[in-house]
């Protein structure tokens, strides 16, 4: 695209009513995150029909996953947080060498996880919690999900600078053509091949090269306004800080929901295969629900960047407050439901285990008694993300799956058994919406102040206010 694009992108994000703005970026998001959530889901519940030993090995490889996706987050939401930035600036050679640097990176950071993680595959897999009756199955579905590494951790890359441009479309074409060939392939592999756990990890790592070829082909054929090369990669100092220092925080939180996973899988251990299956059937269940969030959310970082680059602080104060009351609403909602029929949720992936079925419903409705809670959390911590106040962003990050929920693991374990495992992450939702509700009061005080400031005439470079916001 040329200055003719981004003049129309920049006016775009810069004077559609928020609203309206808003809901158009984040509907195609929401779609991507939701059909990602329902292959996760349908993985799950293929593998499920293996049995429960099966469903726990998920569970346990779901950290491996975590952690390659750590990595893409950690690129993808700091480039795309300074791309935003940038492209509100008008700053379109500094954004090619973001993305740019970004994704090459996180390519190689994904080559390094594969080879590592094949090289110790047993020891990785006891370590992450697998009992003897798990491993079999976990080290089959590991060995080729590792394998997918690199190409999963920059499509993470590439979805993300695509919508931080506001080409929410273009980003959703390649995530929802993977999710939908990885629940087409499931079945496929696992049965009609008789690959069994080993197929759907191949149907899963076959989907994502999907995806990644589609997302490629649109820096390739020129559709975004980017330009991805590796003539665009940069190894500078300035460059990788000002990606890592808002990257950081989804590193945080992605690699402590894998540290809460190994805790959650190993504390869960003592109780059987059961618990460690119902316990991860929850994780995926929750995660779905998340997803859809967090979809909305990602409608709304691009408007918050965006805008904040541009010194539209009226525009930002709306798109935070209309976020809030529009995510509380619909969790709400959705939380109250799944609450009512948590049995029969559960009973959809291990009908035959009452177990599973007992411990799965049980956790499943301590977590959507404070479901609305992660709307706070979740905004607050994509808000300055993409304002550029790392700080504040990885405090949020870091509260939630480490600050909370490893010391809740440990007491509520010790005093209650089982039980205090399930409660864990509530408290651990309820201790962190506490820290998100001051930290971000502290920034829109200050945003109020300021939100009825005429903006700089178009063509200006704006200048961030490090001075005044410091963190």
């Amino acid at each position: 695209m040329g200055g003719d694009a981004g003049s129309a992108r920049f006016k775009q994000m810069t004077e559609t009513p928020i609203p309206r703005l808003i809901l158009k970026l984040a509907f195609p998001t929401i779609v991507s995150m939701m059909v990602s959530g329902v292959y996760n889901m349908a993985d799950t519940y293929f593998v499920s029909k293996l049995g429960t030993s099966a469903t726990g090995a998920v569970g346990i490889v779901f950290t491996v996953m975590a952690i390659i996706q750590a990595v893409g987050f950690t690129f993808g939401v700091g480039s795309g947080s300074y791309i935003s930035r940038l492209l509100g600036q008008r700053n379109h050679e500094e954004a090619n060498r973001a993305i740019s640097t970004a994704f090459f990176s996180a390519i190689a950071c994904g080559v390094v996880i594969s080879v590592a993680g094949l090289m110790g595959i047993d020891l990785l897999m006891r370590l992450l919690g697998a009992t003897p009756t798990i491993l079999p199955y976990a080290r089959e579905y590991a060995q080729v999900i590792l394998l997918g590494a690199p190409i999963m951790a920059a499509s993470f890359v590439m979805n993300v600078a695509l919508r931080s441009e506001g080409s929410a479309f273009l980003a959703m074409a390649g995530i929802m053509t993977g999710g939908l060939l990885n629940i087409a392939l499931d079945p496929i592999f696992i049965f009609g091949l008789d690959m069994g756990i080993r197929g759907a990890a191949v149907a899963t790592v076959l989907s994502q090269a999907v995806s990644f070829l589609i997302l490629l082909s649109q820096y390739v054929r020129g559709r975004s306004s980017l330009r991805l090369s590796i003539r665009n990669f940069t190894l500078r100092l300035k460059m990788y800080g000002e990606i890592l220092k808002i990257g950081a925080p989804s590193f945080f939180r992605q690699g402590l929901v894998s540290v809460s996973m190994i805790l959650l899988n190993r504390f869960a251990g003592p109780y059987g295969d059961p618990a460690i299956a119902g316990l991860s059937l929850v994780s995926r269940i929750m995660m779905f629900v998340i997803m859809a969030l967090i979809g909305f959310g990602q409608g709304f970082q691009p408007v918050a960047g965006y805008n904040w680059g541009a010194k539209r602080y009226g525009r930002l104060w709306q798109a935070f407050w209309f976020s809030i009351k529009v995510g509380t609403a619909t969790l709400a909602l959705v939380g109250l439901g799944v609450f009512i029929f948590a049995d029969d949720i559960i009973a959809i992936f291990r009908p035959d285990d009452a177990r599973v079925i007992e411990i799965g419903a049980l956790s499943l409705r301590y977590q959507c008694a404070v479901l609305p809670l992660q709307v706070s959390i979740i905004v607050s911590n994509m808000l300055f993300q993409s304002i550029g106040m790392g700080g504040k962003a990885a405090v949020l990050a870091l509260a939630r799956q480490g600050l909370f929920f490893i010391p809740a693991i440990v007491v509520l374990s010790g005093l209650f058994g089982l039980p205090g495992i399930q409660m864990s992450q509530p408290a651990a939702d309820i201790m962190t919406f506490l820290i998100a509700v001051p930290l971000t009061a502290t920034f829109l005080r200050w945003l109020r102040g300021v939100k009825d400031t005429l903006p700089p005439p178009a063509d200006c470079q704006p200048a961030l206010e490090e001075a005044t916001l410091t963190e």
